[in-house]
């Protein structure tokens, strides 16, 4: 599978309708309401590597999460995971095959998990809704292994979910995920719900796993400080697009997007407390009324007439994909 990506993106895009009731918009004469929560997003993950998408919230991160597994269906654009088109792929025979093969770890590990199930019953569901283990002893001793796998005793199977933190519950998360032998994990902010010192035990359990198990990982953040512990690419996204898609070691030294070097600036820096901090500067536009040309522009200061009128396209530039007049013009 050398050089084939596992998954591959072509021009995604979600809108979702946000208008009132029909009468409230019939009494103020509103027009229906659109929000673009995802504009004409491509990329590809090669097999055992990790995108991480990062960007501020609202941005669109956790829609094309949703989007790439299935739970939305795209507006536009295709999803080719190992070559196939998803869309198709779940509407024919062989879905319950693309869903062992991909899972998912959501954010908010209090959420995610049922209250009123039994740790044995959490992990072991995707065995018996695939049909993989169906004996219960069988079912024990895997989801026992599943729990040692992220660093959990096999007894904590016999627990309630408020039994456990919040590192915890996010651990059993992972187990369930795995529990199907994916090839394909996305991962939406698994740690940003958990205190520092825990994150950083989630995050090396997954790096391990991956290791160990060939795993691919769709992996979103607005941490930068995550995404460079975890990632092989970055993509930036604003405003439901990619502003840009590099290599993490490119992106980090040599960011090409105003905004992402506005992000990387408000970074804290340990070896640079006597600098300043360059806050994010502006507020995210409205989604509903994004601006005219480039969307970046209101907040960039590098911003011209061009920019005010003109979306610039996503094209490479010296070995990196950037959405940026300035860029491509030299005026950065």
């Amino acid at each position: 599978m050398s050089g084939h990506p596992l998954v591959e993106v072509r021009d995604l895009a979600k809108i979702f309708d946000v208008s009132p009731p029909w009468l409230n918009r019939v009494v103020e004469r509103k027009p229906r309401q659109y929000v673009h929560a995802v504009d004409g997003v491509s990329f590809q993950i090669e097999p055992g590597k990790t995108l991480a998408l990062v960007g501020e919230s609202g941005c669109g991160k956790s829609t094309v999460a949703r989007l790439l597994v299935g739970l939305y269906a795209p507006t536009r654009g295709q999803v080719l995971f190992d070559g196939a088109d998803n869309a198709k792929t779940l509407a024919s025979s062989g879905a319950q095959a693309l869903r062992r093969r991909m899972q998912m770890i959501f954010q908010d590990p209090y959420a995610s998990l049922n209250p009123r199930w039994k740790v044995q019953d959490i992990v072991a569901e995707p065995l018996r809704e695939h049909g993989l283990i169906s004996s219960p002893a069988a079912l024990r001793e895997r989801v026992g292994g599943l729990l040692s796998s992220v660093g959990l005793n096999p007894a904590d199977a016999s627990k309630f979910p408020h039994q456990f933190s919040g590192g915890q519950r996010q651990r059993i998360s992972i187990a369930r995920a795995l529990a199907t032998e994916p090839e394909f994990l996305v991962c939406d902010e698994p740690t940003s719900a958990l205190d520092v010192s825990v994150q950083a035990q989630v995050l090396n359990i997954m790096k391990d796993l991956q290791r160990k198990q060939g795993l691919t990982y769709l992996f979103i953040s607005h941490n930068l400080a995550v995404v460079r512990h975890v990632s092989d690419q970055v993509g930036v996204m604003y405003l439901g697009r990619l502003v840009e898609l590099a290599d993490k070691a490119d992106l980090f030294a040599r960011p090409r997007h105003p905004y992402t070097r506005m992000l990387l600036d408000a970074i804290p820096d340990i070896h640079m407390t006597g600098r300043a901090r360059t806050p994010v500067q502006g507020e995210v536009p409205n989604p509903l009324n994004p601006p005219s040309g480039c969307s970046f522009h209101p907040r960039c200061p590098h911003a011209n007439e061009r920019c005010k009128s003109e979306r610039p396209a996503l094209l490479e530039i010296r070995g990196v994909k950037v959405a940026c007049h300035a860029a491509e013009e030299g005026r950065l």
